[in-house]
């Protein structure tokens, strides 16, 4: 996968690239991702894959013009155009998930195939969603993985998550990437988009991990509920980042939107 550079109206944005075939736009999570993501090497087997950064994340420039869900949904747009894609299967998990959704939503005639992998973008008062601003970095694991040893082994790489080293460098990352989720994910990740994916019309999947301790699976018939039509994929031993816990069965419920 490769690293390039596009320049749209507000900034220029980085994005990972790769593969061949029908165009595959992979929209990433509060987390951010990287050119060697499993999930994106799997799906450029078959796709071309585009997964851009988002502002603040990696190495983009900031864009401070995005101030809320609106304008980051219409610079995804932006994106699309720059990169010349036509109708492409549009796949986001987490708050890229959320992103997605909206993107769908507000051109329902340029999006006809859409996966969403455990999405952010709604709130059930009986049922709230972790703060990830408030969670410590040796609490994450367990809230993201169905294997929370597994998951801090993946997060840090093998580094010791209580080294002053590790602490530091992923306090100054999370600082920038998290300012920018912040404008849609803080302090409840609830901007309307329940009441505007009634205008989704793509083939869709929603796919969630049954062990997701970030956002329960009870947001998964949420999801499905709202939407016309939506196959729902529930998928046994994988929690929040189930795109890493149980990558082929996340390619393979991508792959079902044909």
């Amino acid at each position: 996968m490769e690293l390039k550079t596009l320049q749209t109206h507000h900034v220029p944005v980085r994005y990972i690239t790769g593969g061949s075939g029908p165009a595959l736009l992979f929209l990433h999570g509060a987390g951010g991702v990287l050119r060697e993501d499993p999930l994106l090497a799997a799906l450029a087997e078959r796709h071309t894959v585009y997964a851009p950064l988002l502002p603040g994340y990696g190495d983009s420039e900031e864009a401070p013009t995005l101030r809320e869900m609106l304008d980051i949904t219409l610079h995804y747009w932006d994106v699309v155009a720059a990169l010349g894609l036509k109708d492409p299967i549009i796949v986001g998990h987490s708050m890229g998930g959320m992103i997605a959704a909206e993107m769908a939503a507000i051109q329902p005639n340029d999006v006809t195939r859409l996966a969403l992998i455990a999405p952010a973008g709604m709130w059930l008062d009986d049922h709230p969603i972790a703060d990830i601003f408030a969670t410590m970095p040796f609490e994450m694991p367990a809230l993201l993985f169905h294997d929370a040893a597994a998951g801090a082994a993946r997060m840090t790489a093998g580094l010791d998550m209580s080294d002053p080293k590790f602490l530091q460098n992923y306090l100054v990352t999370n600082a920038r990437q998290l300012g920018m989720a912040g404008r849609i994910l803080f302090p409840i990740p609830d901007r309307g988009l329940s009441q505007r994916l009634y205008r989704v019309t793509a083939k869709t999947v929603v796919v969630w991990g049954d062990s997701d301790r970030l956002i329960p699976p009870v947001y998964a018939r949420a999801f499905q509920k709202a939407l016309p039509g939506a196959a729902l994929v529930s998928i046994p031993e994988a929690g929040h980042m189930v795109i890493h816990e149980k990558t082929a069965d996340v390619v393979a419920a991508i792959r079902d939107l044909g």
